[in-house]
């Protein structure tokens, strides 16, 4: 039962917020129509936009040259945010400059044959030009978007030629840098060659040494020296060259570190995690473009690609550590033997004599220097030869052509837009009118606002029955008023009633007057008195005279009975206000009108009272006191709700009996319930009218 009550509950809140819209339902469409007209007038002002793409495909420029390794590595580290850095040089300051300056682009956008600016030139470029990555690629897509398709593409192909001129020059300069280093070496070595031939030379001199290596008789212990002297040599050149990489790998922070990975070391473990990162890559790529950046499977995957750079990263410091401990040890190494050639040589020197004692060491540090720098002459040559067909970083795939097919504005994307954001900002607004309106707005705003039983709903337009006719649809709105006022009361003698309302205009007049109505139609006897002594409009409703009325009876000026008249409709008899002098504004004394009231009860079955507002004027107050019951009648959607409590609280503080309210002036077309509730009878009375219509034919 209780599921019941709440499913129940939350369907009539639907239908409320339904109802808001339903009830307001020409500002919506009105909102909405300005809305789509703005946007599609908008739309149809601005100028055709076109788009061209060029497609490069890019690859990191080659590593270092490493003078000292005994093969070169060309093998180009991976590094994940390759893509990005180029995405932003594509777009930098200097790339769009250049292009600027190539396309006379500040002639081109100028105004009147004026140059424009270079700032303003470039952020009108700027704001044109779209850099991504091709899904499911490496390739870059370069995308610009203009009013002219022509130039539209020839920027677009600009922009990719100054980048590959860019990385051209800048692969250039680099190797041109790396050389100039070994040339630079080369000079320095050279130098040392030259010094230490000179000292053998002047050593031969000062020894009379004629031949070279003497007398071609060696013992043991030269054999050894010698031995020891190759050894030394080894042991040297690897010392130099792991000092020389470790001097490189010093000089890499943990970012460089992880980038050149891939030519550092040929450890297997390395390479199995760089693919690793590489296969997760591709996946994250593909990932991301079908589900954006907070998609979870996104999130593992750079959370997975963190981890495994984490891992590569220690292993790389790891193998750095190492290197450190290779170079220790070789050195130590070289150290020793050299201690223990020198050992040797002394020994094998003094067994010989001391006179080969310089000479030997000479040329001993001769073939060194020498070694040295046919090692760094041979990496000069094979490195020019390599120089001498440059390796092209950029690719142009796709050139841009002109495009015939504007990209925006899309005229139906607009207005569809314009249509969803008119109906929404109207709804919005209707809303927004619905919060601030507190008036009363439907039955159930009385009943739980006010606390009040309503007697009847009165649609909109309702004129006087008189005029209507005694078969208009709108009759039935009064018989059921009629009947709950009925119901109400349990006299079986005359029964006075008053209408009431908080302000001027509400329809209280027309209600108790088409209330007398029908309640003459049933047979009742029937008077209806104008109590409004200062904007009396029965009279008016009825045709009849206002000279004599219920204002020369309270002032005793005639009898009651002369004052009242008959009227048009049968069972039905009406008291006139009477003309009101200013010098008696005070006529509706209680006690008078209580007299009045009893009297009146005894010659008929039912007394009904117009009375004036209740805000502002006692008139009413007096009378609603007297009378069995009041009704209270409150136009739909007119006065706020603060202004009928007000009104309610003055009349309840008085002990008036207030039996409902009406609520008057429904407009049934905006508003469903009372849609089907008005129709319901309309139909009613059209079918009547109809079958009256054919007894008639026939």
């Amino acid at each position: 039962m209780n599921d019941q009550s709440e499913q129940q509950g939350s369907t009539l809140h639907f239908l409320d917020y339904w109802r808001v819209i339903s009830s307001r339902k020409e500002l919506v469409l009105a909102v909405a129509f300005l809305v789509v007209l703005t946007g599609t007038v908008y739309t149809l002002l601005l100028p055709n936009i076109y788009a061209s793409s060029a497609r490069i495909s890019v690859s990191e420029d080659s590593p270092e040259i490493n003078p000292f390794a005994v093969q070169q590595n060309y093998m180009t580290p991976y590094n994940p945010y390759f893509l990005k850095t180029q995405f932003e040089i594509l777009t930098s300051k200097p790339i769009l400059n250049e292009v600027i300056n190539r396309l006379s682009l500040q002639v081109e956008w100028g105004k009147n044959g004026e140059t424009l600016s270079r700032d303003v030139a470039l952020k009108i470029l700027k704001n044109s030009v779209s850099v991504f990555q091709q899904r499911d690629t490496s390739l870059i897509v370069i995308n610009v978007k203009r009013d002219n398709p022509n130039e539209a593409a020839d920027i677009a192909n600009e922009i990719a030629e100054v980048y590959r001129d860019s990385r051209l020059d800048l692969a250039s300069k680099d190797a041109r840098t790396a050389i100039d280093k070994i040339e630079e070496s080369l000079s320095e070595q050279r130098q040392r060659v030259a010094d230490a031939e000179e000292n053998i030379q002047q050593i031969r001199e000062d020894l009379n040494i004629a031949v070279v290596g003497g007398e071609g008789q060696f013992d043991v212990g030269e054999v050894r020296m010698q031995q020891l002297e190759g050894d030394r040599l080894f042991a040297q050149r690897e010392m130099v060259e792991k000092e020389g990489l470790l001097k490189i790998l010093e000089n890499l922070n943990d970012k460089d570190l992880l980038e050149r990975a891939s030519y550092i070391t040929f450890d297997q473990s390395v390479m199995n995690t760089i693919q690793q990162i590489q296969d997760v890559e591709v996946q994250l790529s593909s990932v991301q473009a079908d589900y954006g950046d907070n998609h979870p499977e996104v999130k593992r995957l750079k959370s997975q690609i963190a981890t495994l750079e984490g891992t590569l990263t220690r292993r790389l410091n790891g193998l750095r550590n190492g290197l450190e401990t290779e170079y220790v040890i070789a050195k130590n190494n070289f150290e020793s033997l050299d201690k223990v050639l020198a050992s040797v040589r002394t020994d094998t020197i003094e067994s010989q004599g001391t006179k080969f004692r310089p000479y030997r060491n000479a040329l001993a540090d001769l073939e060194t220097e020498r070694f040295i720098y046919n090692q760094l002459m041979s990496k000069h040559r094979q490195e020019i030869i390599t120089l001498q067909v440059p390796r092209n970083p950029v690719d142009v795939i796709d050139i841009a052509e002109p495009n015939a097919r504007p990209v925006s504005p899309n005229l139906f994307l607009n207005v569809l837009l314009s249509i969803f954001v008119g109906l929404g900002a109207g709804v919005g607004l209707a809303y927004f009118i619905e919060y601030l309106d507190r008036s009363i707005k439907s039955a159930d705003d009385i009943e739980n606002q006010l606390k009040l039983k309503v007697l009847g709903l009165v649609p909109q337009k309702v004129r006087p029955l008189i005029e209507e006719g005694p078969d208009s649809e709108n009759a039935e709105s009064y018989r059921v008023m009629k009947t709950n006022l009925a119901f109400m009361s349990d006299s079986d003698e005359g029964v006075a009633h008053c209408v009431l309302s908080s302000g001027a205009g509400e329809g209280k007049s027309t209600t108790i007057f088409n209330l007398a109505y029908v309640a003459a139609q049933q047979g009742q006897r029937v008077l209806l008195v104008d109590a409004d002594l200062r904007r009396p409009v029965q009279h008016t409703i009825l045709g009849m005279s206002n000279r004599f009325g219920l204002t020369n009876v309270l002032l005793r000026d005639v009898p009651v009975e002369e004052a009242i008249k008959a009227t048009s409709v049968p069972n039905l008899q009406f008291l006139p206000s009477g003309r009101l002098p200013r010098a008696s504004l005070g006529v509706l004394d209680p006690k008078k009108i209580r007299e009045l009231i009893q009297s009146l009860k005894l010659k008929y079955d039912l007394v009904l009272i117009d009375t004036p507002p209740v805000v502002g004027i006692s008139d009413s107050s007096i009378i609603a006191k007297e009378v069995d019951s009041s009704v209270l009648v409150i136009q739909y959607r007119k006065y706020p709700i603060d202004m009928l409590r007000k009104a309610l609280a003055s009349l309840q503080a008085q002990s008036i009996n207030v039996a409902g309210a009406v609520l008057n002036n429904i407009n049934v077309m905006r508003d469903d319930y009372y849609y089907y509730y008005h129709s319901y009878y309309s139909d009613y009375y059209q079918q009547n009218d109809d079958d009256q219509a054919e007894a008639k034919t026939i």
